[in-house]
């Protein structure tokens, strides 16, 4: 009988296990959502943030800069023709008295606004009509792409030009109207080959063919899982539109077919700037040519960076 007690069997042997250090041996790390992380790693990028820097720079200066100086932009002063950069005028005049410095800040304001204008205008357009070729079907979509091929074919420039001449009518100079419908007629079309291409990707994905599935339309399906899935492709193209459209009105202007004065728009300067060099006023020229390569610039390694930031194969 004592025998058996011993071997016995009781809830006192046994006593619960417990973990010492539960986190010892966890490894963490936070939980960084898509677009912070993009915007984590563009600050990493050193050559993107500059291009940044300088484009909000001249987003402020091109509405401050034409107080800050003191002279309006369309003010004649026949005694200070053609000053050189100095104490008073911080650019110099033009051949007509008026300072410079107003002038090239309201003329980058010009700039500024026909490049984010264009850009709008090619992202609407653009994503709406690759949208449309890219969920429709193959015989639709071979006839808009052909379309938009055939338009693509011809020189960007050669069609601006020739719209804005057009348009212009004899007055030798286009508005600003004028110049964003004519630039928007034909910049649209890489936005659309580009977004056609990512829907012919995106719409064969799992989560489209279950939305399908579902009984979802085609149109629910493009609005609310692909676009928002080719954001990243979209803002690069964008970003690179701007610098595209900008020097497009550039040149534009120095061939005399940009904003009629007394707007002033970087292109404009600098073919005015033209007359000058011949006497020794190169500064007419220099300053805005400057303030075009700045633009160019910050625009350009700004989109090279995003799309850095945007890919989702580069993130650490």
């Amino acid at each position: 009988m004592e025998l058996q007690n011993k071997n016995e069997i009781t809830k006192d042997m046994f006593e619960p296990a417990h973990r010492e250090d539960k986190n010892k041996d966890v490894i963490k790390r936070p939980t960084i959502k898509y677009w912070p992380d993009v915007w984590r790693r563009l600050k990493q990028n050193k050559l993107a943030m500059v291009g940044l820097t300088i484009i909000v720079i001249f987003l402020i200066m091109s509405y401050l800069g034409t107080k800050i100086s003191g002279y309006s932009y369309t003010d004649q002063n026949y005694d200070k023709i053609n000053v050189h950069p100095g104490a008073e005028y911080w650019f110099g005049t033009d051949e007509l008295g008026r300072d410079m410095f107003s002038r090239v800040w309201l003329g980058t304001r010009f700039s500024l606004i026909i490049g984010f204008l264009a850009a709008a205008m090619d992202f609407m357009i653009g994503v709406v009509y690759g949208g449309i070729a890219g969920m429709a079907t193959r015989k639709v979509d071979s006839i808009m792409m052909r379309f938009a091929e055939v338009i693509y074919s011809i020189p960007y420039l050669l069609i601006v030009i020739l719209l804005s001449v057009v348009l212009s009518g004899e007055g030798g100079g286009n508005s600003l109207a004028v110049l964003i419908l004519a630039m928007s007629l034909t910049g649209w079309v890489p936005m659309a080959i580009l977004v056609r291409g990512q829907v012919l990707q995106l719409k064969e994905s799992e989560y489209s063919l279950a939305a399908e599935s579902l009984g979802a339309t085609k149109g629910w399906i493009l609005k609310k899982h692909i676009i928002p899935n080719t954001l990243g492709p979209i803002i690069v193209n964008v970003t690179l539109t701007i610098p595209r459209a900008i020097f497009a009105e550039a040149t534009l202007g120095y061939l005399g077919l940009g904003l009629q004065p007394p707007d002033p728009s970087l292109g404009n300067l600098s073919n005015d700037g033209l007359i000058g060099l011949a006497v020794g006023n190169a500064y007419q020229i220099i300053i805005p040519a400057i303030f075009i390569s700045l633009i160019m610039f910050a625009f350009n390694v700004l989109g090279d960076g995003l799309r850095d930031a945007l890919d989702p194969r580069l993130r650490k």
